[in-house]
Order: C-alpha cells, then structure tokens, then sequence
C-alpha cells in the first residue's frame, strides 16, 4: 500500500494549527511522513520541536523523526507575533512533556538528506517561515530539482476581501509565514522548485467553520487528537477568533492529500524584502505588456471547496 503514498516532509512552527496538519498528515493513507523539521515562526525553535514530539507521542508515532531547525530568520530579528497560541504554543492543552529524543541531524541536513535518499518523490509542505527549506537549497543547491514539489501557506495575493481583512504580517498587506523571512521565501519562490502557494485568500476564509455538528462530534470522540482541537477551538473563540484559525495550516496537508481541493493558476510573483509598508509582500505582476520576465512563476491558490477540505480533516481527526 505504501507504494502509491505520497512522501512528504512537514516543515512547521507549532503552533495549534501547524499540529493539526501533523495530526492529519500522520493520519492519512494518502501520505507517507518521512521526516517532520521545525522552524522558529509562531514560537522559537526549542518550542516547536517539541510541540512536534508532543503530537506524535500523542498519535502513538515516535517512529517519525523530528529535527530542530533554524532558530530565527535568515538575516533579521524575529518579529514578535501578535497572535497567540497561548502559554504552551498549542492552545493550552498542555500535552505531557515528549520522551522521544529529537533527531541529532539538523533540519536542513534532514531535508537535504531525505530528499536526496527519494530523488524526485519528495513534496515538502511549508507551514511556516521557509528559513530551513531556503537553507537546505543553500547549502545543497543540487536538490533543488530533486523536489517534487512545495506545498506553502504562503503569502497573500488580494484575491478576495479575506486576504486584506486576515492579513497576518505586521505590514498592511502581508503574510506571517513570509513576513517572518522574506529572503527565505525569496529564495525558495525563486528557486524553480514546483511551488503552491496557498494564501491568506484560501487559507483563512472566514465562511469556512466548524458547525456544531463538528464541534459537538468531537465532544463525543474518545481521540486524544479529537480533544486537542475542541480545546483549540474554546482558546480561539474565548479571545474573540473563529475556529478556522485552528485549522489554517491542515489546508497543505490536504492539498497534498487530494489536488483537486484546490483551485490554483500561474502567475509571477516577486517577495518584497525591503523594509517598510510593503516588507514581505507577494506581490503578483498581472500586467499585460512590460511585464517582469524574471519573477519567478509560481502556483496560487485561487478558489478552495472548504466545505470538502473540512469532512477530509473531521473524517481524519476521528479516524
């Protein structure tokens, strides 16, 4: 069965909505998790690593290793971010802490070595800043047409009024994955790798929520997982959110489950990395004439059935 699995590595920054996409990444059939890597983002490294062991002790699977990666940016300071995951980066449920070592490798030299053992066969899903993904290509240029592709929440392209409205940079118009390490995303959306960029436009649609069928399906679940994103969704909604900030990440995950949840179409894209009121802009040339050659083509996200991606991540969380 595993032959026809799609192998995947998880790059993230745990995060409440980064360990539902690893809960429903482990879970599914469709996939097979070669090797899950942190990243500082939503929290800093030491933080997310183990927020990672958390969730595959949770899920009974220590078997997949978890490397650390890059402690900030690859040339700033972190921002602070604004939203919070709450005291323990997972909406307070205070999982117990993890028994399983981290992986001695670092996480560039993970997804340096991974990709390199399954030529051609590895898609890597970005949840959070592209600092280790862009190092990797750094360090070993040569995988970069050894990926299959790269699955992101990645940037914001003003598609519809969710994008403007849930901007998540700490600039006007921007993104937090790629406003954390512009020069990491621009390196990677440069890179040639085949990219998806799924958007603040797709990622955070504010008509996408649970009902309360779901919520109450998960009140009568005995899954630990199950638990873990109600109490999720009570942290949101008591600081005044939606619940769909507890599943924004889980939207790669299901992308590289079933393609056809997604919507894309090509377009090129530059990252802004200069200071300022635009600092980690994606910002897409739509121009007829004159346009910039060099700007990298890359897939976007334009339109979601959320409706589809929500019975997928209800279906695996019960499971």
């Amino acid at each position: 069965e595993r032959i026809h699995m799609k192998k995947i590595i998880l790059d993230c920054d745990p995060g409440m909505d980064d360990s539902m996409a690893i809960v429903m990444a482990v879970k599914s059939k469709e996939l097979d998790v070669k090797a899950i890597t942190t990243v500082n983002g939503n929290y800093p490294v030491d933080i997310t690593a183990v927020n990672a062991l958390k969730v595959l002790e949770m899920l009974g699977r220590t078997d997949i290793p978890v490397a650390k990666g890059m402690p900030e940016p690859m040339f700033r300071e972190t921002p602070k971010d604004p939203f919070t995951h709450g005291k323990d980066g997972q909406a307070e449920n205070f999982l117990p802490d993890p028994k399983t070592p981290l992986s001695e490798k670092h996480a560039i030299d993970m997804i340096i070595d991974v990709v390199k053992e399954n030529p051609g066969e590895i898609y890597i899903l970005s949840t959070g800043p592209m600092s280790n993904i862009a190092m990797a290509m750094k360090k070993a240029p040569e995988i970069k047409p050894m990926i299959a592709g790269i699955y992101a929440i990645s940037g914001m392209f003003g598609l519809n009024k969710y994008a403007f409205a849930n901007a998540t940079g700490d600039t006007p118009q921007s993104e937090w994955n790629v406003y954390v390490d512009p020069e990491a995303a621009a390196i990677v959306y440069n890179s040639g790798v085949n990219l998806v960029a799924i958007g603040l436009d797709v990622a955070t649609h504010f008509d996408v929520n649970l009902t309360e069928n779901d919520i109450a399906a998960l009140d009568k679940s005995d899954k630990i997982e199950a638990g873990f994103l109600r109490q999720a969704i009570r942290f949101v909604n008591g600081r005044g959110f939606e619940a769909y900030c507890t599943v924004i990440d889980c939207m790669a995950v299901a992308y590289s489950i079933d393609e056809s949840l997604i919507e894309t179409f090509e377009g090129r894209v530059g990252i802004e990395t200069k200071d300022g009121l635009t600092l980690g802009n994606t910002v897409v040339d739509y121009r007829h004439h004159h346009v910039w050659e060099d700007l990298p083509k890359v897939k976007i996200a334009r339109n979601a059935d959320h409706q589809r991606f929500l019975n997928m991540l209800m279906e695996l969380v019960l499971a």
